[in-house]
């Protein structure tokens, strides 16, 4: 037991508390992504009604991302760029190098793919609403790193597998930054040093400052 505590290994009764913390967490998040889901179907239905009758089907738009342990999943988004969005991005060379050269994204002024009412959606946090799905289904978390696209996984190396330790969040230690968020390396070592030092209580922090962000309709970033 000495020898166990001496190279830092949990012991059977810390093991069984931390599964304990986990599984009230995942319950937690579980009920209160449903809640917020259920308070927030009126807008969400809107938007759909407003994507289908000006920008066509489909209506929602799922991007592979890399999820917790290195598996891909959708992250659902109502679509908000042409649908051959994709396409467009990977035939323009210019266009993929400010891709890249930005963190992995655009902003709106900067993407020729955003729809009209794709641009206005955009201006608030209701397109990513559907990643309360992924909540409810495990493929994310309320509160985690940022998902990310499988090329990204570079920026965090060589810390790659600590950052797949987690569930991607919808929200985050980067996105609470708002609009002062910052790309990389700094990303990486944001969303690196919240993995090692996740609590129940760092989670219900970053939950309280991401609300001023969401309300000032600052998106929560790629």
């Amino acid at each position: 037991m000495e020898l166990a505590a001496a190279r830092g290994e949990a012991r059977p009764a810390d093991r069984v508390a931390r599964r304990k913390v986990t599984r009230l967490h995942r319950a937690a998040e579980i009920g209160l992504a449903a809640l917020l889901l259920i308070l927030a179907s009126p807008i969400l239905l809107l938007a759909v009604a407003a994507v289908l009758v000006f920008s066509g089907w489909p209506v929602f738009y799922g991007h592979v991302r890399v999820g917790r342990d290195g598996r891909p999943f959708r992250c659902w988004k109502l679509r908000t760029m042409m649908t051959d969005a994709e396409s467009q991005l990977n035939r323009d060379a210019d266009l993929r190098d400010r891709y890249v050269s930005n963190g992995y994204k655009l902003s709106e002024d900067d993407d020729p793919r955003v729809t009209k009412i794709g641009r206005l959606i955009r201006r608030s946090f209701i397109d990513e609403l559907p990643q309360l799905v992924n909540v409810l289904n495990g493929t994310m978390s309320l509160v985690g790193p940022r998902p990310v696209i499988e090329e990204e996984l570079q920026e965090f190396d060589p810390h790659a597998r600590e950052l797949l330790a987690l569930r991607p969040g919808i929200v985050g230690a980067w996105t609470s930054h708002g609009r002062d968020r910052p790309s990389y390396p700094e990303r990486a070592q944001i969303e690196i040093e919240y993995v090692r030092k996740r609590s129940l209580r760092t989670d219900a922090s970053i939950l309280f400052r991401s609300l001023p962000v969401v309300l000032r309709g600052q998106r929560p970033g790629s």
